[in-house]
């Protein structure tokens, strides 16, 4: 059976993006300075203006309008002609503290208050359902179409930076649609680069340094044939972008920061939330237990589902599903989670060390499959033991 998939990336220069950045970037001061924040930090642009809002507890002090101007200022939007300038933008701050009814249930959970002395015993800091998930069908476990799709922005934005095509500006997009049979990539379809860009350069400059520099290098030329189409800014023209030419809000990129869409996701953002936020840590759980499962060989696709309630620490129920690629009973797959893996979120923090500065490299390009960056819920210490138990 044939079949098409799409999967598409953002670069950091684009308006949600940008809002992300800033959101983490003010998380990770924070961490750095108390890491016992508790942090939901909001982040929203348009032209000439940023807005954070949101809940902070901490012990700390951060200056929010310089972390929001250094952080346009990395992406590039450094100059009026851009639209957006990280020195001539206002910057509004409308933070107050955690709501203490919330921090009533995270401070000490149901089990707690039962009479469980469990130092691990903190309570989920809100009700939610997470995914993980992982596939071989690239060297990082992740889906084919989300992967080159991230590979592909993160390029359009180092031959910009570089100087390779000066004439690039922040905001851009790509998508790759990849053709499968019998549920396995065979080749590429369709790339879609989009970049914004000097308002004095020709379409077909663009088209030309795009396909050199940027499709070229990153691709694997086994995955094209003579079909596959590329579409390189196609509207023509790509001038106004970033904050000026759309507003911008944290967490409006789920999927991007995820599997492109080829798993399903619990619809919690991660950008500008502390680890007790289960959206942010349980899914990071969640991609570990899968990508171990894999791994580990159990599985050539695997599914976790986690859910919580809050103020209770331990989940309501896990799920794992391999979607008929498992080469033992799912059952005891699920078995062997459940008793070897603490799922509680204090037992999730301090088995990934979540409560330091980590978060600002992760909020362009993708949470997941990030392994270059040594992210720890992307390591597979668990697969050998996951092998010796089950297989």
């Amino acid at each position: 059976m044939r079949q098409f998939f799409t999967s598409e990336s953002v670069t950091e220069g684009h308006p949600d993006k940008i809002c992300d950045q800033i959101s983490d970037a003010i998380l990770d001061e924070m961490l750095r300075q108390d890491p016992m924040s508790r942090v939901a930090c909001e982040t929203t642009c348009t032209t000439g203006l940023v807005m954070v809002l949101g809940e902070i507890t901490t012990a700390g002090y951060v200056d929010i309008q310089s972390i929001v101007r250094e952080t346009v200022r990395e992406i590039g939007y450094d100059r009026a002609k851009y639209g957006f300038d990280c020195d001539t933008c206002a910057v509004l701050n409308s933070i107050h503290e955690q709501s203490a009814d919330i921090a009533l249930g995270v401070d000490k959970s149901l089990e707690a208050k039962n009479g469980d002395t469990d130092p691990f015993d903190i309570g989920a800091g809100d009700q939610g359902l997470m995914f993980g998930y992982a596939c071989n069908e690239t060297p990082e476990l992740m889906p084919y179409p989300i992967s080159t799709a991230h590979k592909l922005a993160i390029q359009l934005t180092a031959v910009r930076k570089n100087g390779t095509l000066p004439y690039l500006r922040p905001d851009g997009k790509t998508q790759v649609t990849v053709e499968y049979e019998d549920g396995k990539p065979i080749r590429i379809d369709t790339i879609v680069v989009s970049s914004q860009h000097d308002p004095d350069v020709a379409l077909e400059q663009i088209r030309r340094d795009v396909i050199e520099h940027v499709i070229t290098p990153i691709v694997d030329p086994a995955m094209i044939d003579p079909n596959t189409i590329i579409h390189v800014n196609p509207t023509g023209r790509f001038v106004i972008g970033g904050p000026h030419g759309d507003s911008g809000l944290t967490g409006r990129k789920i999927i991007v920061d995820t599997y492109g869409g080829y798993s399903r996701h619990g619809g919690g953002a991660f950008s500008g939330k502390d680890p007790t936020k289960v959206d942010r840590s349980a899914s990071y759980m969640a991609r570990y237990i899968a990508k171990n499962i894999v791994a580990a060989g159990l599985a050539d696709k695997c599914e976790v589902q986690l859910a919580y309630a809050i103020g209770v620490a331990h989940p309501v129920s896990v799920l794992v599903d391999t979607f008929g690629t498992a080469k033992i009973a799912e059952e005891k797959i699920s078995a062997y989670v459940s008793e070897h893996v603490d799922l509680r979120p204090a037992a999730i923090i301090q088995k990934f060390d979540l409560r330091r500065p980590i978060y600002k490299q992760v909020a362009a390009y993708g949470h997941m499959g990030r392994e270059e960056l040594g992210l720890p819920w992307e390591n597979r210490d668990l697969a050998d033991e996951m092998k010796k138990a089950l297989l």
